[in-house]
C-alpha cells in the first residue's frame, strides 16, 4: 500500500490539494480555484489521490466535497518510522 501513497506524493499539485484539504473538506470547484490547470487535470490529480487512499469524496447535492483520509497519512508515517525502529535495532 505504501507504494500508491508515495506514488500520489511525488506530485506538487497533489501535495498541495492535500495541504488545502489539511484545513478542511472542499468540494472540486474551490480546490480549483487555488491552481492554474484545467479541469480534467484537477480531475486526473484528485482521482490518484483517491485510488491511492489519501482523499475521499462525498456527493453532496449537485457539489462533490473531497476531504483528507488521516489514517492512510499515518500509515505512510508509520512506514517510515519502521525503518528508525530497524535502525535502532541493528546498531
Amino acid at each position: 500500500m505504501p507504494g500508491e501513497g508515495f506514488k500520489a506524493l511525488a506530485d506538487p499539485t497533489r501535495r498541495r490539494i492535500l495541504e488545502l484539504l489539511r484545513d478542511g473538506d472542499l468540494t472540486a470547484g474551490e480546490l480549483a480555484e487555488h491552481f492554474d490547470i484545467s479541469k480534467p487535470s484537477l480531475s486526473h490529480h484528485l482521482a490518484t489521490l483517491k485510488s491511492a487512499g489519501l482523499v475521499s469524496d462525498e456527493r453532496r447535492g449537485q457539489n462533490i466535497v473531497y476531504s483528507l483520509n488521516t489514517t492512510v497519512m499515518q500509515d505512510l508515517i508509520g512506514w517510515f518510522l519502521g525503518f528508525s525502529q530497524n535502525t535502532e535495532e541493528h546498531k
